[in-house]
């Protein structure tokens, strides 16, 4: 098979600049080993996060000064509306500044003490929001999601039986929402089966629950589906994204990730008179109901960028992105997520750093370790974002220790991605010289954006 080229040409480019090891030893050290302090100038690949760092197309540039800035009605949002309307089908639809915003809207109205959210697995801000609400949020993420080396094509998938019992065990009425994480980025940006999906929708529907979907990266989660689920090969991408929204009664999106977009996000619902709730809130905390905290040229960026996400010689190619990077590491030995995900390359950094024990936080130490050898920024998925203490204070490890790659949209090329190899191989050889940490200071809720650690020893 021959190389599968990038679908685009490069426009503008950015400079990177380069510094050397022992620079970026420093520096980390002046970041109390949290790489989202450090200052991404300092950075030479930054794989961080793959939100709202995606490259913008022509379109979309040329889109953002078509913006029409008026205060309400703008021709923008609807725009904007109608593009959303007919991917998702869904009638109501509520700009917010970006994903976390939707949801803190979200958990606002459908929150509260007493109440639990279901999902297959929250991401870090999902779970800070329905927390900060009061409500409990609980993963229920299948058998072979749990191991990050075992190949299974639709590892993100909720686990129904599991489902089944924690509604029993909670009670349906205490159970405020499902939320369906696509594609499951905690879980290694694993993709959902539609037949997973339209399960758990059923098994919402009997209980009189209402069913989101965290539809962050729907796009990539469809494409997995057109390739590995039985009778969707020939339907469009687009299909069958309007097929899973279809099953939902709501959703919220950052559009800072399959939109293509640096900013932005949206509510999306069914329901009448749960819209007019997140208006209402929406107003007081965003602006009003027609720009949501966004410029009109935001909301043209956005509309444009679901539209570009849907094109299959695109899909195609981030797919096989991830899978590039993968296959280089699976050959050298590295302990990696199998299969490849959607947006992002997940370390198994239980095995990669196997002489660290979970309470030294092993994938902080190998986030650390690839900035100053590489200078690569990473994200620590694990003890530290999702650690728990008991009531002595002693940590409750996370499911899984993982490190993400999370690449960027149409920023980086292959020679990127060769070196991040080169990197994490050598890094790889080296492991057993690397110590644990501790963390010297915390905030009480999401601590891995603000935490400040240090080496042992």
């Amino acid at each position: 098979m021959k190389t599968i080229i990038e679908p685009f040409r490069i426009k503008s480019v950015e400079p990177i600049r380069f510094n050397t090891a022992e620079q970026r030893a420093v520096l980390l050290r002046k970041a109390h080993y949290n790489p989202f302090y450090l200052h991404s100038d300092d950075v030479m690949i930054d794989l961080l996060t793959d939100s709202g760092t995606s490259a913008m197309s022509s379109d979309q540039w040329a889109g953002i000064m078509h913006g029409d800035e008026s205060y309400a009605g703008s021709p923008s949002f609807f725009r904007f509306e109608k593009t959303i309307r007919d991917i998702t089908g869904m009638p109501f639809i509520i700009p917010t500044h970006q994903g976390r915003a939707a949801e803190k809207i979200l958990f606002s109205i459908m929150g509260g003490e007493g109440k639990y959210v279901l999902s297959n697995t929250l991401f870090d801000t999902t779970r800070g929001n329905i927390e900060f609400s009061g409500a409990v949020g609980i993963d229920l993420v299948c058998e072979e999601g749990k191991h990050p080396t075992v190949a299974a094509p639709f590892k993100g998938n909720m686990d129904t039986a599991a489902l089944i019992k924690e509604i029993e065990r909670v009670g349906a009425g205490n159970v405020s929402v499902v939320v369906m994480t696509v594609t499951n980025n905690s879980g290694g940006g694993q993709p959902v089966s539609m037949h997973n999906i339209r399960e758990v929708s059923s098994i919402c529907k009997a209980n009189g629950i209402p069913f989101f979907i965290d539809a962050c990266r729907f796009a990539e989660n469809s494409y997995f589906i057109k390739k590995r689920e039985a009778g969707y090969e020939s339907k469009s991408v687009e299909e069958i994204a309007q097929e899973m929204f279809s099953y939902a009664d709501g959703c919220t999106i950052s559009a800072k990730k399959d939109a293509f977009a640096n900013i932005g996000g949206f509510l999306a619902v069914h329901n009448e008179e749960l819209a007019a709730k997140c208006r209402n809130l929406l107003i007081i905390t965003e602006g009003f109901p027609t720009y949501g905290g966004l410029a009109g040229r935001d909301l043209e960026a956005i509309a444009i960028g679901l539209r570009e996400v849907l094109e299959e010689d695109y899909l195609q190619y981030r797919i096989r992105s991830m899978e590039y990077l993968t296959e280089k590491l699976v050959a050298a030995g590295v302990p990696v997520m199998l299969p490849a995900g959607g947006h992002a390359v997940y370390l198994d950094a239980k095995q990669f750093m196997d002489h660290i024990p979970v309470n030294q936080y092993p994938g902080q130490v190998l986030a650390c370790e690839l900035y100053v050898q590489g200078g690569i920024r990473a994200c620590e998925i694990g003890s530290l974002m999702f650690g728990k203490y008991d009531i002595d204070g002693k940590l409750i490890p996370a499911q899984l220790e993982l490190v993400r790659l999370a690449i960027p949209r149409r920023v980086y090329t292959q020679s990127h991605i060769d070196y991040v190899a080169e990197v994490i191989i050598e890094v790889f050889a080296n492991r057993h010289a690397q110590k644990g940490m501790r963390i010297i200071e915390e905030p009480p809720m999401m601590r891995h954006f603000t935490v400040k650690m240090e080496k042992i020893g």
